[in-house]
């Protein structure tokens, strides 16, 4: 099976601290670098590029390794949250979700109220049957 191998591509970018005309140059590698400019030592610079990934500076230069970046980077979505979701740990003997429950629909207004009965209600009926929407009045009778 053939293992796939993530190569980064680098270059080395040379910051030249007393040119002002041409403050950086970008070489592909450091031994383009090294035959350009003799007076560096490559093994030198390899080493102290290699070690932690520090660039080598002195008092005329800074030479760093800048990976390229071949593709675009992805622009992440803003993620919107419209609903917050709410935990509450309690024991099951210390939740008392019957006052919850009804301190919660109180605070509803009467239309949503009667539109939640009414979808529950509506869940227990058979296909084809009608909900009952006549009003239980309790008469009350005086012995």
């Amino acid at each position: 099976m053939e293992r796939l191998s993530i190569q980064q591509k680098r270059v080395v970018v040379v910051f030249w601290k007393n040119n002002t005309e041409n403050p950086f140059e970008v070489f592909s590698n450091l031994k383009n670098f090294c035959l350009s400019y003799s007076q560096f030592n490559y093994n030198t610079i390899s080493n102290y590029l290699s070690k932690a990934k520090v660039a080598y500076e002195n008092q005329e230069i800074r030479i760093e390794r800048k990976n390229i970046i071949l593709k675009p980077k992805p622009v992440p979505e803003p993620r919107i949250r419209k609903i917050v979701p709410v935990l509450r740990r309690v024991m099951m003997k210390d939740a008392n979700d019957e006052q919850h429950d009804l301190k919660y629909w109180l605070g509803r207004p009467v239309k949503e109220r009667a539109a939640a009965v009414t979808y529950i209600i509506s869940q227990s009926l058979t296909k084809g049957q009608r909900m009952d929407k006549t009003k239980l009045v309790k008469k009350r009778m005086y012995a």
